[in-house]
Parts: structure tokens; C-alpha cells; sequence
């Protein structure tokens, strides 16, 4: 590969991170922000030696199949990799990396403000100024619920889901959690979290659960009507991991009958469609898929995927590459 390849990037990023590509390869922007499309993704993916895509760029089997002999790399601008098809790519030789570690405090940050605002009806709040219907303090008036003592399961104990209990336990939260397998001994104590072997028997005794694992093939729908159903009626979910890990539907039908006290969702599963009913529910808190939107984690990804551009094509192995055992 070229000192300077040709390097194509599918969505605006920061300033500071495409002057800095600039001066370093030969780079294409995307100056206008909207996403490509398939066809676009598949003139960009024959011309570039490097590809830099995002979260919404589908990048399928048949769109890698097309590519150009010459794309030897997909720098992925995020943690994820969920948009790629991994497999494809690394059988046609190209190698793939993310940017992962960057976002797992700001998601965490994210995550438990969802928690304090849902139970604590913030949102609700607010439009109650916002439509005057605050007519001065009462006892009785925009109860919520207290998190204080409250049994919070976190499905998915990886850097997000560990970074959330930190918060979560100074709010006197009480920390259960599932993964593929138990944390280490130490950080258990740290957080004083209790294993769960069974999600559906977690599931079915807390208080607020809260969605933070990947999305792969296993996890989607993971939290499926079935599940969804064996949780209290007064509890809460909370999801700021993919939209795809919850059956939507379900959970809708669930929020809107009473079998759930409410959700804050920040992912969607067919984004960026949000569910017109969802929209309408008052015990709903929706973001637009910013848990992770902060100046520095933005500029931070950017400089992973400079470093992993860099080490490529200094002929060394880029330290962020995606290996099948990871997808």
C-alpha cells in the first residue's frame, strides 16, 4: 500500500480529525453529512484503499464482494462492528478495526442518566413547565419512584456495564448482573455485584435493567416478548447498546398495556424509524442515539482510526483489529 492511500470517508467528522487525515493520506470527505446509500458505499468501497465507514453504513457480504482489489482496509469509526460483515471481509484479505475502549464512560454517563430520569419522570416534568401545567408544589403531584435500594441488572458486564455500576452503586443501587461469564473476583468485590448464570431468572426480580452488550448474531432479540414478559410490571429497561438486542414491538405493547412501568431508550431497532407509539407513551424517556455523543470521545474514536490507518500502512498490525473471535 501506498505511503499515502487513498482514503475514503462516508460521514462528516470532526474538523480537527480531518485535517489531520488529510495531511496524512490522500482523503475524500463526505463535507454534506448524509448517508451513502448503496450504491454510493459501493463506488467508495472500488476506489478507496481505505475505508472509513460508520455505524450507518451497511457494509453487506455482497457490497464487500464488489469492492475493489485494491480496499485492503475498513477502519470503522466506532466501537461496534455489527455494520460489517467481518467474515466477508477478512476472507476477500481486508482487514477490519474499530474503535473500542473510547466510548465507555460517556455510554456509561449516558446510561445512568436514563436511570434517574425515567423513574424520576424528568421528562415529564419538564413538559409540564413547558405546557403550564405547573401550578405550584403538591404532595401528591408527579410521583415517581425512588432508586435508592433498588435491585439494577445489567445485562452485559463488559467496560460499559462495569463502568455503570460504579455509578449505579453510589446511587445506593444494589448490582446484579449477566454475562457469558462471571467478572473477576476482584472487580465482583469492587462492585459488590452478584452473578447471574440464568438472565431469565435476573430478569424476573429486578428492579431496572439496563442493556449493555454487544449485538451479534446471539444477542438479537435477546430480550424477546418472552422475557420481556417475566419482568415485574413495575419495573424499568433501559438500552443504550443496539436496538436490535430488544423485540421493540413487544416491549411497546408491553409499555402501553401496563406490563412495564416505563423504559429510556436511546437505540432503536429500526433507526432511524422510532416507533410513533413509543413517542406518544408518557412513561418513555428517547434519545436520538447520542449515549456516546461527546466532543472528546468523537475526536478520541477519530485518532483510533488514524492510528490504525497509520500502523497498516506502516506495514505493522494495527492495534485495534477485529479477529472472528471477536464477532
Amino acid at each position: 500500500m501506498p505511503a499515502r492511500p487513498r482514503v475514503i470517508v462516508t460521514r462528516k467528522l470532526p474538523d480537527a480529525i480531518e485535517t489531520r487525515m488529510r495531511e496524512l493520506f490522500d482523503t475524500r470527505l463526505n463535507h454534506d453529512d448524509k448517508p451513502m446509500d448503496s450504491a454510493a458505499l459501493a463506488e467508495a468501497m472500488r476506489e478507496a484503499e481505505v475505508l472509513v465507514p460508520t455505524v450507518t453504513d451497511r457494509l453487506d457480504a455482497k457490497l464487500i464482494d464488489a469492492a475493489g482489489a485494491q480496499l485492503k482496509l475498513i477502519a470503522n469509526f466506532g466501537n461496534g462492528v455489527d455494520n460489517i460483515d467481518v467474515k466477508a471481509a477478512l476472507a476477500r484479505g481486508i482487514t477490519v478495526t474499530n474503535t473500542p475502549g473510547v466510548l465507555t464512560e460517556d455510554t456509561a454517563d449516558m446510561t445512568m442518566a436514563l436511570i434517574l430520569a425515567v423513574p424520576r419522570r424528568l421528562v415529564e416534568g419538564v413538559k409540564a413547565l413547558e405546557t403550564d401545567q405547573f401550578h405550584g408544589w403538591s404532595p401528591s403531584w408527579m410521583l415517581g419512584h425512588r432508586l435508592w435500594g433498588k435491585r439494577l441488572g445489567i445485562v452485559g458486564m463488559g467496560r460499559i456495564g462495569q463502568a455503570l455500576a460504579r455509578r449505579a452503586k453510589a446511587f445506593g443501587l444494589q448490582i446484579h448482573y449477566h454475562n457469558r461469564k462471571p467478572v473477576a473476583d476482584d472487580i465482583a468485590r469492587e462492585l459488590e455485584a452478584t452473578y447471574w448464570d440464568s438472565l431469565d431468572q435476573m430478569l424476573a426480580r429486578m428492579d431496572i435493567v439496563s442493556i449493555n452488550c454487544p449485538h451479534t448474531p446471539a444477542t438479537y432479540h435477546l430480550i424477546s416478548a418472552r422475557r420481556l414478559k417475566m419482568m415485574k410490571p413495575s419495573a424499568y429497561i433501559v438500552n443504550t447498546a443496539r436496538g436490535e438486542i430488544i423485540d421493540e414491538e413487544a416491549l411497546t405493547q408491553l409499555l402501553e398495556t401496563g406490563g412495564l412501568a416505563g423504559a429510556g431508550l436511546d437505540v432503536f431497532e429500526n433507526e432511524p424509524r422510532v416507533d410513533p407509539r413509543l413517542l406518544r407513551l408518557r412513561n418513555v424517556v428517547l434519545l436520538p442515539h447520542m449515549g456516546s455523543a461527546t466532543i472528546e470521545g468523537r475526536l478520541d474514536m477519530g485518532e483510533k482510526v488514524i492510528i490504525n490507518i497509520k500502523s497498516f500502512v506502516d506495514g505493522h498490525r494495527p492495534p485495534n483489529r477485529v479477529v472472528p473471535a471477536m464477532v
